[in-house]
């Protein structure tokens, strides 16, 4: 069966071979499979070299101290680390404030959610129409019991950069701390946590061409900050997350930070002609609608509307191509997008949005074949509607 055309690097990325080969190395008898905590044999010596070795890698890509890496199990347990574990290690008196956007990663909003069940505020920025979240938005927002902000780096359904220095220095200048999800743009932008004045940035390896189920936390140091552990049972990493390291994952992880250091621009680059030349190819498709901020954002992730098209007649008829739609299914209904509709769009239009992304394995030829199936959709659904319309009783 001729697998269709992948174009969903935003939702995961397939493992770099050269990452596969480096985690093979650690599952086998032959290989350094042993546990980095047992300090008493080679075994575990080597291991613990080659988790280090790793962190070392990652903390060169967002350039910081390797000792302010902790590994997780992936982004969406980092910010639960980040966000939980700094509320739960302030003294101030309840209730506590935190400021969110509406746009951010469920890991982020359940967070939050659940942290205002037990009596905290948080205050959800909206959006603008260009989806970027900026520092005077943040800053109205802020009150004396303000203890964390958390805004995501690039928004994982438009790709927007949001205003992350700004906010960060202002967060800094006020004594508050600053959690960034940065799972969307490290690996893929120059990420600098000091320049970025980030005190939590939670990191993703499958978002960057190494395994699923790994990831990363970076806690800032000098001056110290203080996260209560969610995970109790060993005192792994400096005692904010216990359990046995993933070697193979972990060097996975490494490994992959290592390849986007040396070739993130390049990849860059290349996105930025592929997504020129298939929006383009699209030029002559009327009432197609960009969403997001053409001028600040990542190049790989590109969300369009298609007025007058029924968004799950749409993803029927493009069959030939994996994306994603503005969408979330779930077994009882089908809603448009919560980071479109909070941006302003017509449910609509939101319900007709295709998420296109592009990773190191797009071609130019896959990007016009793209456009071309999404042309053809769009106008054949088009023409069916207005059929159907038209036949309709007055």
């Amino acid at each position: 069966m001729k697998m269709p055309i992948y174009l969903d690097y935003a939702a995961t990325t397939p493992v770099d071979e050269r990452v596969a080969q480096a985690m093979l190395e650690c599952l086998t008898r032959e290989g350094n499979f042993g546990n980095p905590a047992s300090r008493t044999h080679l075994y575990g010596w080597k291991a613990e070299e080659a988790v280090e070795d790793a962190r070392n890698s990652l903390a060169e890509l967002i350039q910081s101290d390797s000792r302010e890496i902790v590994w997780t199990s992936g982004a969406t347990e980092a910010s639960n680390l980040a966000i939980k574990g700094a509320l739960a290690y302030h003294t101030k008196s309840a209730p506590l404030h935190i400021i969110t956007s509406e746009i951010e990663h469920k890991s982020v909003l359940d967070c939050c959610q659940f942290l205002q069940s037990l009596g905290h505020e948080v205050s959800y920025l909206k959006p603008p129409q260009d989806g970027v979240i900026r520092a005077s938005q943040v800053e109205q927002a802020l009150t004396d019991n303000t203890v964390l902000v958390s805004i995501m780096h690039v928004n994982n359904e438009i790709g927007t950069i949001n205003d992350i220095a700004e906010i960060g220095n202002l967060c800094r200048d006020r004594g508050i701390l600053f959690h960034v999800d940065a799972a969307q743009s490290v690996g893929k932008i120059p990420v600098n946590v000091s320049d970025l004045c980030v005190d939590l940035m939670s990191i993703s390896a499958h978002k960057m061409y190494g395994p699923k189920g790994q990831g990363a936390l970076y806690v800032r140091r000098h001056p110290d900050v203080n996260v209560v552990p969610q995970i109790h049972g060993g005192g792994h990493e400096r005692g904010m997350r216990s359990g046995t390291l993933a070697t193979h994952q972990i060097v996975g992880m490494g490994k992959a930070a290592g390849i986007a250091k040396l070739e993130q621009q390049a990849d860059f680059e290349k996105y930025s002609q592929l997504r020129e030349c298939f929006i383009a190819a699209l030029n002559d498709l009327p009432d197609v609608f960009f969403n997001g901020s053409k001028s600040q954002s990542v190049p790989n992730i590109v969300n369009l509307s298609f007025a007058g098209v029924d968004g799950e007649a749409l993803l029927t008829s493009l069959r030939e191509l994996a994306l994603s739609s503005g969408s979330a299914c779930n077994s009882v209904s089908v809603e448009s997008s919560y980071v479109l509709r909070a941006m302003g769009v017509a449910d609509e239009l939101a319900h007709s949005s295709l998420r296109i992304s592009i990773g190191k394995p797009t071609t130019q030829e896959d990007m016009m074949i793209a456009a071309e199936k999404i042309m053809a959709a769009v106008t054949q659904l088009r023409q069916r509607s207005l059929k159907l319309s038209g036949s309709a009783p007055r």
